[in-house]
């Protein structure tokens, strides 16, 4: 127990305001504890919201984690809803809070205050935009359940991230027409462009109409115009452009601001002003990539910091920990997650690094129900350290992704994850995980053994002179194949090396598997060869992606 905590006032609920409340009543039986959320509900499942919308969770209760009641009864917290802090007085050591029920303002003083006051969703100046919905509250859910329960038959998502991902799923489910507007040129920029493909095109199969490189310039009754003038029927509009750090009271009471807009921190949380904490989507968060601070906007982070807080407010020991920004969605039958940068944002560092692409199947294909997933890896060429991950795939890829952001945050090399023992029996893998085939690739081109050419320079390579030679089977290469190579399958290189000559030359199959064999045997014969990375199946989405033909 710990006398000294004195009255801690907390400043939102939900994820990181609880997980601090609840952590410091653990730690100290006599702290006066007061939660302050200008909401309804003070502690619920905000990742929920797109399925209560969608019907999957049926009954608005069950968003609801605990209730003001709840948590007087087991932790004898003072927890109050629809109570907006509206200004900080530091040096007075209180704030004043508003009644959203009756206007009434009150004053609660503090010794030690945490600001838990997440992000709000961004909401741009476009004409109409007020008829938008958004979602970041129960209440906000309930709105728009109850404006699918009206029977609309058409509804325009504004942005392709996660939640309008989720959101378009769900409101599939419902009956309506959805279509989907992202200003990107692909949904989903956490991931590279030959991965975003696959979830657009898993849109696209469940009837979703996905428009990218398009903007809204206005919102009517039941319309909505996009930039280039084409008019979309709207009966329903969803916003999901995204979220910005909820800053407003922070700023207002002088607490200095990071490079991103975020709330600053040190590695307590303790804000400019020590007797004030902040934890959550407002605050600025070290990035475990380059060690700078950053915004990311994930629950389990707010509830680590939670804790971190209420240790620290206690006396206990405490340490921070750098974010990988592990993220994951369901996008109607397909899994897409992601840990670390991707390439895209790798390119503008200045870490030299490689990527690899896998292909691999979820178990043994021997046993029933296996299927692909697409799995790429980027890690840095110096010392082999793993840089990021994004896996897209229908069964297996949470598991996959947990166990790579498990190895980046144990310092785990790319290379190693070849020796990872991971669990296995034919309905859950293969002998050879699809983890342990990253890490066997990695440690090839790390090694030298096998030199590999992304899809981005078959173009530059060919226009040098590089033939390619496709080493699949006769009939792979007929139904598909890329535009002016060469099928020599590859039980049949050892009899066409002379007409192959001493290289240089790229060799590609369907997934990069037989085409590593290939240029291995090839090097081994004295001929120069590099290795399609990902195969035919990696260059048709990443043509694909950036608008490029994929037949002759």
């Amino acid at each position: 127990m710990n006398p000294t905590a004195g009255r801690v006032v907390i400043i939102g609920g939900v994820a990181g305001g609880m997980s601090t409340a609840t952590r410091l009543r653990r730690l100290d039986a006599t702290a006066e504890i007061t939660v302050l959320e200008r909401s309804g509900h003070v502690s619920f499942a905000n990742c929920g919201l797109p399925y209560f919308v969608g019907g999957l969770i049926e009954e608005e209760e069950d968003l609801t984690l605990q209730t003001p009641e709840q948590l007087f009864t087991r932790f004898r917290l003072d927890a109050r809803v629809n109570s907006e802090v509206i200004a900080i007085d530091r040096v007075g050591h209180e704030v004043t809070v508003r009644s959203t029920s009756t206007g009434e303002e009150t004053r609660v003083p503090y010794d030690k205050l945490v600001l838990s006051m997440g992000a709000a969703p961004v909401r741009p100046p476009i004409p109409g935009y007020e008829r938008v919905r958004t979602l970041r509250t129960v209440e906000d859910a309930a709105r728009l359940a109850s404006d699918v329960d009206v029977k609309p038959e058409t509804a325009v998502v504004i942005g392709a991230g996660f939640i309008g991902l989720e959101m378009a799923e769900n409101l599939v489910g419902q009956g309506l027409e959805v279509t989907i507007v992202e200003a990107a040129p692909q949904v989903l920029t956490p991931l590279d462009p030959e991965m975003a493909i696959l979830v657009q095109d898993e849109l696209e199969a469940h009837g979703v109409t996905v428009e990218t490189n398009s903007t809204v310039t206005a919102i009517d009754e039941a319309k909505l115009t996009l930039g280039d003038g084409r008019v979309l029927e709207a009966d329903l509009v969803v916003g999901a452009i995204g979220v910005r750090p909820d800053v407003g009271l922070a700023e207002a009471a002088g607490l200095e601001l990071g490079p991103s807009r975020g709330i600053l921190v040190n590695d307590a949380n303790q804000t400019s002003d020590p007797d004030i904490y902040a934890v959550g989507d407002a605050v600025e968060k070290p990035d475990a990539i380059s060690h700078a601070t950053s915004l990311i906007a994930l629950a389990n982070v707010a509830n680590r910091q939670g804790r971190r807080v209420a240790d620290h407010i206690a006396g206990k020991p405490y340490h921070q920990v750098a974010s990988l920004g592990t993220a994951i969605v369901k996008v109607f039958d397909l899994v897409v997650a992601t840990v670390g940068w991707n390439e895209q944002r790798l390119r503008g560092s200045e870490r030299e690094f490689k990527v690899i692409h896998s292909h691999p199947f979820d178990h043994a294909t021997y046993y029933p129900g296996a299927t692909r997933m697409s799995a790429k890896l980027a890690f840095d060429v110096n010392d082999g350290s793993i840089l990021g991950a994004q896996i897209v795939g229908r069964n297996g890829v949470d598991k996959r992704i947990d166990v790579i952001a498990t190895a980046m945050a144990g310092g785990i090399t790319a290379d190693r994850l070849a020796d990872l023992e991971l669990a296995y029996a034919p309905p859950f893998s293969s002998a050879k995980d699809p983890v342990n085939l990253l890490g066997y690739m990695a440690e090839n081109v790390l090694s030298g053994d096998c030199n590999i050419v992304g899809p981005e320079r078959l173009q530059d390579l060919a226009g040098q002179g590089w033939p390619m030679i496709d080493v699949r089977s006769s009939g792979e290469h007929r139904r598909g194949a890329i535009p002016g190579s060469t099928n020599i399958p590859v039980d049949s290189l050892r009899d066409h090396l002379d007409e192959i000559g001493h290289g240089p030359v790229i060799i590609y199959c369907e997934v990069g598997q037989r085409g590593h064999t290939a240029t291995a045997l090839l090097q081994e014969l004295g001929v120069v060869a590099r290795n399609l990375d990902g195969g035919y199946q990696t260059w048709l989405a990443w043509q694909r992606a950036h608008g490029l033909p994929t037949q002759a």
